[in-house]
């Protein structure tokens, strides 16, 4: 049974086009599963999962996915203080596994670590060991796992923010182990944050661009026939106005119950100037508008 605080939406919305924001957090990943609405986000004390039969009502489980204690090589690397940050829960092989970041990026290179849950809920039960570790100007961060529809390949996109690179691996069938690093081009104004899709024939590769904590934060994407690229820039998806600042980090899932595609994500509301901003941001749900190009129509937000 699922238990913990229930928050309700900004406004008292019928559907997820009407909710302005819906909790406080960031770094979204976000699925449907047993009938439930699923938000995975960056928050204080662990990793937590937020659920909701309607994407406006939602509900913390009381327990979280994962906490630094629950991580056996946490202090391998003999950094004073560790931080848990972009979970990403992915549904594999008849199983579930919660891929997350694990800093400080300075002084020790940040890690990508990978758990091993019953069911979306959990409980998780962590690998046993770094999937991947950074260094050399690569920060391991925000892991986003695609599975391929055609050819069922699991495939691990991460990295960015200082480094500004993407790396994508190709994973075991286990889905906690690396086969091989496929090479890909960094996609035009990436930063961190990718995220991949696909529809229609259409591999979407989507990411953050800026600076997390200022109003430069945006989504970008670009467009390709595979999930390895070449990439086709696509351009700025989701950008700041003067209500709603530095949007960003963000998944896409298509809803079962609408066949409509959504896009989760988080932004800074009741900010001035151009940043830095501090304290809390928000998670959104907004729908996305596909053109009959294949083009997506630019968010503006709600």
């Amino acid at each position: 049974m699922l238990t913990g605080i229930a928050l309700r939406a900004t406004l008292p919305a019928a559907s997820a086009q009407e909710v302005k924001s819906v909790f406080a957090g960031a770094d979204p990943d976000i699925a449907f599963a047993g009938g439930r609405y699923w938000i995975y986000p960056t928050g204080g004390g662990g990793l937590f999962a937020w659920s909701s039969p309607d994407m406006v009502q939602w509900t913390r489980k009381e327990q979280p996915l994962l906490r630094l204690k629950d991580i056996a090589w946490i202090e391998d690397d003999r950094a004073p203080q560790h931080f848990l940050w972009a979970p990403d829960m992915v549904q594999a092989n008849g199983g579930w596994y919660f891929y997350y970041s694990v800093g400080p990026q300075n002084p020790t290179p940040s890690r990508i670590g990978v758990a091993i849950c019953k069911g979306p809920a959990g409980p998780c039960t962590d690998s046993g060991k770094p999937l991947v570790t950074g260094g050399k100007g690569f920060e391991a961060i925000d892991p986003a796992v695609f599975v391929d529809p055609k050819s069922r390949t699991p495939y691990l996109y991460a990295g960015g923010s200082a480094g500004a690179t993407l790396r994508v691996w190709a994973l075991k069938p286990d889905m906690v182990s690396l086969d091989h690093e496929v090479k890909v081009d960094t996609p035009p104004n990436f930063t961190e944050g990718a995220f991949m899709h696909f529809r229609k024939g259409i591999y979407y590769l989507s990411y953050s661009a800026g600076k997390w904590d200022t109003a430069s934060y945006q989504v970008h994407y670009a467009v390709a026939l595979s999930p390895t690229g070449p990439w086709r820039y696509g351009g700025p998806l989701l950008v700041g106005d003067k209500r709603y600042r530095g949007p960003g980090h963000h998944a896409f899932f298509e809803d079962p119950k609408d066949g409509k595609w959504y896009i989760a994500y988080h932004r800074w509301e009741g900010q001035f100037g151009d940043g830095p901003y501090q304290g809390s941001r928000r998670v959104a749900i907004q729908p996305i508008t596909y053109r009959d190009d294949g083009a997506i129509e630019a968010i503006r937000m709600k």
